[in-house]
């Protein structure tokens, strides 16, 4: 076990102590799942940043968020079934945590499935009569705004329109096939009456889906995740717990890299198909794997029971096929042909490179050329000490862009969740001099400042940094300290996610705890929190861009301010350091972007267009066609005018490095995937005006010091 911290040591021997008196003075021993509960409550209370207490009002929370989390859009339960478990463990869930005996989630478990019987019953019965689109009547599809059904009349209305509109979105979706396809040489045209059966057939083959879902993949096990997730969640939104097999894979996601069989897969009406191979893969080398094929069952090894994947979804079927190093999995596959196919591979270390990994292009900007980084989130393979790390990946790529001998760096951390703390502080030593990166406070009120400590700087010439609404954790660290320090420009929407804490994982097992895998679970716990070094918290509020672009999102309830268990902003104090100076004046180029804007009305457009789109996903559904083919038509167009909107007509020159172009010819799926990244950014009108801002930095540079080229301090290693 690797060592934990001292606070930690501390509580882990208190757990011990605990442990050794569960269960005292009763003739049975303490369950999985009480051995589990009484860990996370004491962690909880003891180790959380912000703990809350865990008592009657506690409970109710939990209570609440439970039986959300089986019944979210509250079709299942009746309003009776909740009261009557609210009157028996509304008030009791902490008793459980605090080393009780664990019923609550089981009871309402049981209810559950036999309130899912019930309604897989009435979507049968329900979809075998034809649907009446004449009626003038509507539906509500936000669970916000309605309550539990009160009788089973009140619960069989409820799921007649939910049947009904999904049947009609199929429904006019077949009208409009029909119409567009009608006089095309081996189209069947199919009276309304058909296509409304055909419509009510692909309705249930959606329901039967779910239901088997619900049946098939959702077990005692999941519904005690969903439970204790319901417990940490409260606590704040990133504070998780994970089974063994989850946290194995939460760890592959970070790395990037996991050992399997190299192949591709996809969820296609019910069923999980191999889309592609790896080459040089194991499914690759064998030559037995298809692209096409069905994977019916997974079992580990030649002699396990297999695992049939009725109800699996794709992240479900990838836990069980992936593993250990070396280890077996067999397969049992349906080829195209319908033949039976039984392969047993071993699994090897496979790398998703293309897709986790930062890697970098170059884009012309009149007479300048701007490097383009794109880091998808802040890797490490913390098991590994040769591992891939992200900030070591970027430096190779700003290296390479020197190389090229661009005029300016553009950094691209959209949709960029985060990861590793110690990649993002040496990520922002590459542009710094020495200096404090970002301040972090424990439950203690402890701050420290972790500094970057290298005096060199490998890249010091014009520098933007492109955020959106889902940049978070890591992200905002170094968009912040880059903001603080007046390094670059921050680009993007109006603020970043604002998740301004920090998580470890902590493992639970028999004997204790510790920083790997362990046999009971993990939990990711909340232990400090991120603070700018100008004194300001991340957490809520985010980082607010210098340039702000209109997008999509804006409008959505996304960020973590959008959560009701979110922690406060607050602020400490500023952390002394010393501005760069970086030859721009940053109002300058703020004006020189609004003017811009101001002449393209492309970006008020997105911005008018996603405002209409959010007012239309908070309202009912009409059930009468032609008043819902009239509200589906304005969304559609207006989606596609904004998809469009956000393709460039002129597309801007976007080329691979010297020597890149080809980099995956030995695969041709990544190849294929990389000419397309490629393809996209060329499209890009975010890129585009983040490389015309480092066009007026590189400018405005050139202009302050005669057109003298920048001089650099020495080289980074890496």
């Amino acid at each position: 076990m690797k060592r934990l911290p001292f606070v930690l040591l501390l509580i882990v021997a208190g757990f011990f102590v605990a442990f050794r008196t569960i269960g005292a003075g009763t003739s049975d021993p303490p369950t999985k799942y009480e051995e589990i509960l009484r860990m996370v409550g004491e962690m909880l209370t003891q180790a959380h940043f912000s703990p809350q207490d865990i008592d009657d009002k506690f409970s109710e929370k939990v209570f609440d968020k439970y039986i959300s989390g089986l019944d979210p859009e509250k079709t299942f339960f009746l309003q009776s079934d909740v009261d009557a478990l609210r009157a028996k463990y509304g008030k009791s869930i902490d008793e459980e945590i605090k080393g009780g005996k664990v019923e609550f989630f089981l009871e309402a478990g049981k209810v559950f499935r036999t309130r899912m019987e019930e309604a897989n019953k009435m979507a049968t019965s329900l979809l075998a009569q034809p649907f009446h689109y004449n009626v003038d009547e509507e539906v509500q599809m936000d669970p916000a705004k309605i309550g539990y059904t009160k009788t089973e009349a009140e619960r069989q209305e409820r799921w007649r329109k939910k049947i009904k509109f999904m049947s009609l979105e199929r429904y006019v979706d077949l009208l409009d096939a029909r119409e567009k396809n009608k006089g095309t040489e081996g189209f069947t045209v199919k009276n309304d009456t058909e296509l409304e059966k055909e419509a009510r057939e692909k309705t249930k083959k959606v329901t039967d889906r779910v239901f088997e879902r619900y049946r098939f993949k959702f077990s005692d096990d999941d519904m005690f995740s969903i439970f204790v997730n319901a417990i940490t969640t409260i606590m704040d939104p990133h504070t998780e717990f994970f089974p063994p097999v989850d946290k194995r894979y939460f760890d592959e996601e970070m790395s990037g890299t996991f050992y399997g069989i190299g192949a591709s897969l996809q969820y296609d009406e019910g069923t999980i198909k191999i889309t592609s191979v790896v080459t040089g893969s194991p499914a690759f080398k064998s030559g037995e794997i298809q692209v096409g094929d069905v994977i019916m069952k997974v079992a580990q090894g030649k002699t396990a029971e297999p695992v049939e994947l009725i109800g699996y979804l794709v992240t479900d079927a990838v836990k069980l096929i992936r593993g250990k190093e070396g280890s077996e999995v067999t397969l049992t596959l349906k080829r195209k042909d319908g033949t039976i196919k039984v392969v047993t591979l071993k699994r090897e270390k496979i790398e998703n490179d293309l897709d986790t990994y930062a890697r970098s292009a170059v884009v012309k900007e009149g007479n300048s050329k701007i490097g383009y980084i794109y880091l998808p989130e802040f890797y490490a393979h913390f098991d590994d000490p040769n591992g891939r790390r992200s900030y070591i990946d970027v430096a190779r790529e700003v290296q390479k862009l020197k190389d090229e001998k661009v005029d300016g760096i553009v950094i691209d951390l959209r949709n960029n969740g985060g990861g590793s703390l110690y990649d993002v502080v040496q990520m922002a030593g590459l542009f710094i001099d020495e200096g404090p990166i970002v301040q972090v406070k424990d439950k203690d009120n402890k701050p420290s400042v972790l500094k970057d400590k290298d005096k060199s700087v490998l890249y010091s010439g014009p520098l933007a940094v492109m955020v959106n609404e889902f940049s978070a954790s890591a992200s905002e660290i170094f968009a912040a300290a880059i903001q603080d320090y007046g390094r670059g420009v921050i680009i993007g929407s109006t603020s970043t996610y604002g998740k301004g804490t920090v998580q470890r994982n902590i493992g639970i097992d028999k004997n204790g705890f510790s920083f790997s895998n362990s046999e009971l679970g993990s939990v990711k716990l909340t232990l400090q929190k991120f603070y700018r070094i100008n004194g300001g918290s991340t957490q809520l509020r985010g980082v607010s861009s210098d340039i702000v672009l209109p997008d999509q999102y804006e409008y959505l309830k996304v960020r973590e301010k959008d959560d009701e268990n979110a922690l406060p902003w607050d602020e400490i104090s500023k952390s002394p350091y010393t501005g760069w100076n970086g030859g721009y004046d940053l109002k300058t180029i703020q004006q020189l972007s609004a003017q811009r804007l101001q002449r393209d009305s492309t970006f008020r457009m997105i911005q008018r267009n996603t405002q209409w789109l959010s007012k239309e996903n908070d309202k009912t559904y009409s059930l009468q066609l032609d008043k819902y083919r009239k509200e589906q038509k304005a969304i559609r167009e207006t989606v596609s005018q904004t998809e469009k909107l956000m393709k460039l007509k002129q597309e801007i020159a976007v080329d691979p490095l010297t020597g890149e172009a080809d980099k995956w010819a030995a695969d041709k799926n990544k190849q294929d995937r990389f000419n397309q990244w490629l393809k996209n950014l060329r499209q890009d009108i975010y890129l585009d005006q983040a490389v015309k801002v480092v066009n007026d930095v590189i400018n405005q540079q050139n202009l302050a010091r005669g057109n003298k080229p920048v001089e650099e301090q020495p080289k980074k290693a890496f």
